[in-house]
């Protein structure tokens, strides 16, 4: 090789010492900063997945913190809760203390009625106080805000919780499926007899059985149906077990029926004695629970099959459809426990519940606490619930003969205050009320657990598999690189010589010019 304008041994030298050079400056960057993609260049589709697993895990991340916070802010209004709780029970004790009415003086009562104002007081005072990070949490500021209730078909509703998308009103649609009822015997009142329509024929002693207990009437023949429903109303209080005549006529008949609704009430009425010609006596009941016909005539009910012979019957809850899925009846009460998207309790009134296929709408408009548990903002990963007020004015809620009433009855100057005597109403709005704090505080303990802190955990495996997989995509492999590394060094240095001596080589053409 005699040339010397064009040194080709010496391009390719410097041509493979310069992919060495870029190659160990490479390895060199990988090594310094961890990475395996340190630009677009290097792996533009690793980039790209790399960076989208990166933004999920962000976004996971800081689902963790909002479901660690939404815990905190639980555990708060749990705490509160339990002290309402334990002030309900003092109450509670108190109104059966006052009842002991032939053991304790009305100064003994009227500083019970002290105590529970005081009571009632902090209950309210919790209410209007507890808070999270300046966030009132049991003021009703939380709670779900409804509009077009009607009053005569919805004595009280409380949503737990609702999916408002994009926090767009939802309807509520309700709809009875079967009414609810008590449980009713019905005595007819026309006999042949020698005391003729309307009258007991003959002596007979009844058993009267509800669900506050049982009381034994000891009748005489002659005494008229009257007669006989004033001697059980007389004794309601003992038996939840109230009478009326049929058509304001005992000559029509009479119906016995329990005081409340639902399956867990029942009337009982047994002939435990006869004397003469006490075989006349029997009572009726509706025959699988029917309807019961808007005009009663029971000998005619009796002959079409509708009243068939029994001394004892119950009475059933509503049932009722809200939005498609069916509701769990108890009385007049009606609870969706939930679906994913609405949970919820009512009391319905009287003459809604207890006529079939009646419906009623409202709506929900908005409200409620938002948690958003999951790493993308979609109503799949929120959770929305509401925390209702506990002032004494909203809690306790309980109808009592037909009117919806709150624990607030109870302090000094209400309708249920312990100077009026009204013990049992006291009784029930207090129990009430603890039944309500007790499920409020159940709700939030398995919110607690079996939604956030599984929430947590579910998280921080995905965490863990997602960061492993954009590990394998953008890290770098150390062993790899380093093993890399020494082979871009030796090419480096070997490329160097190389170029050295090819650039030497030319300087041989001298000898041919000595």
């Amino acid at each position: 090789m005699a040339r010397i304008n064009s040194n080709v041994p010496s391009l390719i030298a410097r041509a493979n010492l310069t992919k060495a050079s870029a190659d160990l400056n490479t390895r060199l960057e990988r090594l310094s900063t961890g990475l395996r993609i340190n630009r677009g260049a290097d792996d533009p589709a690793g980039l790209i997945i790399a960076g989208r697993l990166g933004s999920e895990i962000s976004g996971l991340q800081q689902a963790i913190k909002n479901s660690e916070r939404a815990s905190s802010v639980i555990s708060t209004a749990e705490g509160a809760l339990n002290e309402v709780s334990d002030l309900l029970n003092s109450i509670k004790g108190l109104v059966v203390e006052a009842a002991n009415t032939g053991a304790i003086s009305d100064e003994e009562r009227k500083a019970n009625q002290l105590q529970i104002d005081s009571a009632i007081e902090s209950i309210t005072r919790i209410s209007n106080s507890a808070s999270f990070g300046g966030l009132k949490l049991l003021n009703g500021s939380l709670d779900y805000i409804l509009s077009g209730v009607v009053n005569t078909d919805i004595s009280k509703a409380q949503i737990y919780s609702a999916r408002l998308p994009g926090r767009s009103p939802v309807s509520v649609q309700v709809d009875t499926v079967a009414s609810a009822q008590t449980g009713r015997l019905f005595i007819r009142g026309d006999y042949s007899g020698p005391f003729g329509n309307g009258a007991l024929q003959s002596s007979i002693t009844l058993e009267i059985a509800g669900t506050k207990g049982v009381q034994e009437l000891q009748l005489l023949s002659g005494q008229t149906l009257t007669q006989l429903r004033d001697a059980i109303n007389a004794r309601r209080e003992a038996t939840g077990v109230s009478a009326s005549l049929v058509n304001g006529n005992p000559a029509s008949g009479l119906v016995v029926s329990s005081i409340e609704y639902g399956s867990n009430e029942f009337v009982s009425v047994k002939q435990i004695d006869a004397r003469g010609s006490g075989g006349f006596f029997q009572t009726y009941a509706l025959d699988n629970n029917a309807a019961v016909p808007s005009t009663i005539d029971i000998p005619a009910l009796i002959t079409a099959g509708t009243l068939v012979a029994a001394n004892r019957d119950s009475g059933r809850d509503v049932f009722a459809v809200v939005n498609g899925a069916l509701g769990t009846g108890n009385g007049l009460r009606l609870s969706l426990p939930g679906n994913g998207t609405l949970a919820l309790d009512l009391v319905l009134s009287n003459t809604f519940a207890t006529t079939n296929g009646s419906s009623t709408t409202f709506n929900i408009t908005g409200g409620g606490a938002l948690y958003q548990l999951g790493g993308d903002i979609n109503t799949s990963q929120q959770l929305n619930i509401g925390l209702p007020s506990i002032a004494a004015s909203r809690l306790g809620g309980t109808l009592i003969n037909g009117e919806l009433q709150f624990l607030s009855s109870i302090a000094s100057g209400g309708s249920n205050d312990l100077r009026s005597g009204n013990y049992e109403s006291a009784s029930k709005l207090a129990q009430a009320a603890i039944d309500e704090i007790s499920v409020i505080r159940g709700r939030l303990g398995a919110l607690g657990r079996n939604t956030l802190d599984t929430n947590v955990r579910s998280l921080q495996t995905a965490i863990e598999n997602l960061t492993a997989s954009r590990s394998v995509i953008r890290d770098a492999d150390f062993a790899s690189e380093t093993s890399a590394l020494s082979r871009a060094q030796v090419l480096s240095s070997a490329s160097t010589s190389v170029l050295q001596l090819a650039n030497q080589q030319s300087q041989s053409v001298l000898q041919l010019l000595r």
